[in-house]
């Protein structure tokens, strides 16, 4: 059985509460996970276009009716440079005019809470964490469990950090 992204509740009639307690120093193993993948202009990391790249990804996988059920969606972002964030959301298809992807292999997760801006704080703890259970990063996304509107009105900003090990 895969871990749950999200719970039943939702308040806001966008985002549910998010299930960070499966994914609190953990691990989770994918063999071919499928996302589409875009990318956003960033300014020292900071995405200029999050909303417009958010919603051509989501229209797409709407029309391909490729929607994973609310507890397993997931949207994972990674920054190859201060200046790109790429961004993938899960599928259950493959999503025509989409770059399709996948993604394999272990990943050791851990929760944290907080503004945007400690992200370079969390990057730090997670590769402290992936070195205290004997593994060697090789990539990290993060899950940004609720937009900035959600997390105002639940009060907590959780970030799941997803390390992928060797």
């Amino acid at each position: 059985m895969s871990k749950k992204t999200y719970t039943a509740v939702n308040e806001t009639g966008c985002c549910p509460v998010p299930n960070v307690e499966d994914w609190d120093e953990s691990s989770v193993t994918w063999q071919n996970k499928k996302f589409i993948k875009d990318s956003t202009f960033n300014l020292f990391h900071m995405p200029l276009n999050m909303g417009r790249v958010m919603k051509r990804m989501w229209a797409k996988v709407q029309q391909a009716e490729a929607a994973p059920p609310t507890d397993e969606f997931m949207l994972l972002s990674y920054d190859p440079s201060p200046w790109k964030g790429d961004h993938f959301m899960t599928v259950t298809k493959e999503v025509p005019n989409a770059e399709n992807v996948t993604l394999s292999g272990t990943f050791l997760t851990k929760v944290f809470e907080g503004p945007y801006k400690e992200a370079p704080k969390w990057v730090e703890e997670m590769q402290k964490y992936v070195t205290s259970q004997g593994e060697e990063l090789q990539q990290l996304y993060f899950f940004y469990t609720t937009c900035p509107k959600c997390a105002k009105h639940y009060g907590k900003n959780y970030v799941v950090a997803l390390a992928k090990v060797k």
